[in-house]
Parts: C-alpha cells; sequence; structure tokens
C-alpha cells in the first residue's frame, strides 16, 4: 500500500513537472503575427520599416521564431486600404499595424472591432473617430499621433531664413489628406506665419500624382520664390518626382518628411519619424502581453529633426546661413 501511494505521489509531481514544461514550450513556440499597412511599395529598403523591426527586436522579438509579419502595401492609393483591412481581419492577426495615417487607420477600424489596431502618423484621432480620447482611447484602436498644425510654421520660419529675401512661398497641399478640421487648422496657420514672416502665401493644391505637374506650372506663373509642401500621402510616395520638379524649377523647398531630403530635397523639419516608428514597437510589444488598446493612452513626438542637403543648396546657388546649419539634426553633404 504504503508503495503504491508513493508511486502514486511520484506520478502526480512528475506529471505536474511535464504539464509545467509542455505549458511553458508551448508558451515559447508561440508566434505572434502581426498585420501592417504601408502606403508606399514595398520594393526597396524602408528606414521606417526597419525601425520598427529593430524596436521589436530590441523588446526580445525575432521574426520566424516567434515572430511573423504579414505585410500588405497600398502601392500609394489610399483606396486600397479597405480591401487590405479586410484582408489582414480574415488572417486573424495579432495585431494590426496602421502605418499609413488615418485612411489606413479608419480602414482598419471599419474592417474589425475586436482586432488590436496601432494607428501610426494619424493627424486627429479624436476628431477621425478613431478614439474617444488621447488619454483613454476606448475601443480597439490606440497608437501615435504625429501630424501638428504647428508645423508649417516652423518650416515656414526656417525656409525664410534658409533662402533671405524671399517674398512669395508656394504652399503645396493636397486636399482631403487629413481631417477636415486639421486641415483647415494647418491652412491657418500657414497664413498667421506667413503674414508675420513677411511673405506671401500661395496655395496649390494636388490631390494626387497627376495633379503635380499642373501644380508647379501654377506655381511657376505666379513666380514663387520657394515652396513648402504640407502633410499628405502624395508628397511622400511621389517625394523624387517632388524633388526633381523643385529642383528643375530651381525653387528652394521645405520639406515635411525626411525622406524628400535623402533623394535630393534642400530641407526638411518634422518629427523624428524613425523613433516614431520605434516607439510603435511598444504598443505592438504591450498588447501581445494582454493590455488592451482602450488603456493605452494615444502619444504624440517628443523628438523632430531639421535635415539640410547642402548638395542641393549648392546646385541652387544657395549658401545656407550658419544660424541654419548650427540648428541642423542631419547635413547631407554628398
Amino acid at each position: 500500500m504504503k508503495g503504491a501511494l508513493s508511486a502514486l505521489i511520484i506520478a502526480l509531481v512528475l506529471g505536474g513537472l511535464l504539464g509545467a514544461v509542455a505549458a511553458e514550450a508551448q508558451e515559447a513556440a508561440k508566434v505572434a503575427r502581426i498585420g501592417i499597412m504601408v502606403l508606399p511599395s514595398l520594393d526597396g529598403p524602408s528606414r521606417l520599416r526597419d525601425a520598427f523591426r529593430q524596436g521589436l527586436r530590441d523588446l526580445g522579438y525575432v521574426e520566424g521564431r516567434n515572430l511573423l509579419f504579414e505585410i500588405r502595401s497600398a502601392e500609394g492609393k489610399d483606396e486600397r486600404y479597405p480591401a487590405l483591412a479586410k484582408e489582414l481581419a480574415a488572417l486573424k492577426v495579432d495585431v494590426i499595424v496602421a502605418s499609413g495615417g488615418t485612411p489606413s487607420a479608419l480602414a482598419a477600424q471599419q474592417a474589425t472591432r475586436t482586432i488590436p489596431i496601432v494607428f501610426i502618423n494619424v493627424g486627429d484621432p479624436v476628431t477621425s473617430g478613431l478614439v474617444a480620447s488621447l488619454a483613454r482611447p476606448g475601443g480597439n484602436v490606440t497608437g501615435l499621433s504625429v501630424v501638428a498644425p504647428e508645423l508649417i510654421s516652423k518650416r515656414l520660419e526656417l525656409l525664410t531664413q534658409a533662402v533671405p529675401g524671399v517674398r512669395r512661398v508656394a504652399v503645396l497641399w493636397q486636399p482631403g489628406a487629413l481631417e477636415e478640421h486639421t486641415e483647415r487648422d494647418r491652412l491657418q496657420r500657414a497664413q498667421v506665419a506667413g503674414r508675420a514672416l513677411g511673405v506671401q502665401l500661395q496655395f496649390v493644391e494636388a490631390r494626387g500624382s497627376g495633379d503635380l505637374d499642373r501644380a508647379f506650372s501654377e506655381i511657376v506663373r505666379a513666380r514663387a520664390g520657394a515652396l513648402a509642401d504640407l502633410e499628405g500621402s502624395v508628397f511622400f510616395t511621389e517625394r523624387r518626382r517632388l524633388v526633381d520638379l523643385a529642383v528643375k524649377n530651381r525653387l528652394p523647398a521645405v520639406y515635411a518628411f525626411r525622406e524628400a531630403v535623402d533623394v535630393g530635397g534642400l530641407m526638411s523639419y518634422g518629427p523624428d519619424m524613425a523613433d516614431v516608428f520605434r516607439h510603435a514597437a511598444t504598443y505592438v510589444d504591450k498588447i501581445l502581453k494582454g493590455a488592451k488598446p482602450s488603456d493605452l493612452p494615444v502619444e504624440q513626438p517628443t523628438k523632430f529633426e531639421l535635415v539640410v542637403n547642402l548638395k542641393t543648396a549648392s546646385a541652387l546657388g544657395l549658401t545656407i546661413p550658419q544660424s541654419v546649419l548650427a540648428r541642423a539634426d542631419h547635413i547631407v553633404e554628398k
């Protein structure tokens, strides 16, 4: 009897140990699937996607071992997001990362009310209906809001400092790129900044890539002496063409995205987007560990960067003042 009891105890202990090991092995083998919607083509390198991946690696995730990506590209067309969001929702991924701004976030929200969604680069998530408030998002959506209306004022200030004596500046904007309230606020702030700086602003619309040639014809006819662009998906996806048109028409320009400077633009000022994408990884990590999007406050960027391309300045016959260069976070010289 005693031997049978001892055998039973040993069996129970071994069973418990084996169960614990099996549970640990099952947990270790769990692979998180992250659905990502991106705006540009997947072809070629992307410092922003790399920054997001690095953020996850820093948190212990290894692609192919405990993490898999389902990446879908809108190929520069916002209207493709609803179909992509439905596709990712049907795959029942663990988290959807909407990195294409407001259109991608809204498409994801419409596709699922249960799968957690992390957005990046949204203008006003409250006005757009993505979250109830920045502090308490509610629902299944949270993320990072990076479009600040006051940035256009700073860009215009830097542009007038880099191009002393400029009197007319064209402001290129994409109607419908952001929420109506945010859009209106940006344009009003630009007008106020223009008056304060003593420059006349020429607002030129470009709804899509097909409008860029026409927009530059308007700018040239109006004899603008410089150019500033507002955040818009078309300006990001068509940044090389945008930069080429500005240089061809000898227009010093300040851009919303560093990527424009990387392909030959004169200068840019805005959030450090690589830092934003790295930080987005922390949201994904918290959600995978059990946090609810409704309890994760929406955050805004704390790091901004000024990038100046001296090679382009030289091609335009410009000498960037030392006062501007001293404030630059990055200077492109080759």
